[in-house]
């Protein structure tokens, strides 16, 4: 039997990431332009329960390919969320950069892009501990693959689209360890091992 690695099951992975979508990134408006495709039903959540960095990398491309095959108003974005590997944060941005790799060798550079979050998420020259990590920290590690396009145009919409990261991690420090776990509960029982890391 594989050992769980992560705070959660890898069966509630993607309950779990839907969940963390609807209530933190919608919820608090983290990205512009989740709301209208958690309406319309077209954010797909995949799981891979890859063990090894190569496997989970020919996982992504499965998801690469699956969106490029259908159109935006059937599969807008997908979340591929990592399961049995990569909980190490290091590891997982060797995985990021395999998997942009991957995408600019497919001639795909443009037309989608990667986006990233973690348990133990951390910006460069931050502080493991920030609470402003919290932005980019999920219930398990995620590679979002995003529409360029698509993205694009809803940002000509949004004033000021460069401050978006800004005002999220203000927002962090607003609401605060106690407030977070108010809003999503399960922060709760991954906070303490996110802060600490895992091996």
């Amino acid at each position: 039997m594989t050992k769980q690695i992560f705070a959660f099951p890898a069966e509630q992975a993607s309950e779990l990431m839907q969940q963390w979508v609807e209530t933190m990134v919608v919820g608090l408006n983290l990205c512009p332009f989740a709301a209208p495709e958690v309406r319309n039903n077209t954010i797909r959540y995949a799981v891979s329960a890859a063990e090894r960095l190569e496997t989970a990398a020919e996982d992504f491309l499965g998801e690469l390919s699956n969106i490029q095959a259908k159109e935006e108003g059937e599969l807008s974005t997908t979340l591929v969320s990592f399961t049995h590997c990569v909980a190490d944060f290091d590891a997982f941005l060797d995985l990021l950069d395999l998997c942009q790799d991957l995408l600019e060798q497919a001639g795909l550079e443009g037309v989608f892009q990667l986006a990233s979050f973690h348990p133990n998420y951390c910006f460069s020259g931050v502080p493991e501990g920030d609470i402003s990590n919290w932005t980019n920290r999920a219930p398990f590690p995620t590679i979002h693959i995003i529409r360029e396009g698509q993205m694009s145009r809803v940002l000509v919409h949004y004033k000021n689209p460069d401050e978006i990261p800004e005002r999220n991690m203000a927002l962090m420090e607003t609401l605060g360890k106690e407030g977070l776990i108010k809003r999503f509960p399960p922060l709760a029982a991954y906070w303490e091992s996110s802060s600490a890391g895992d091996d």
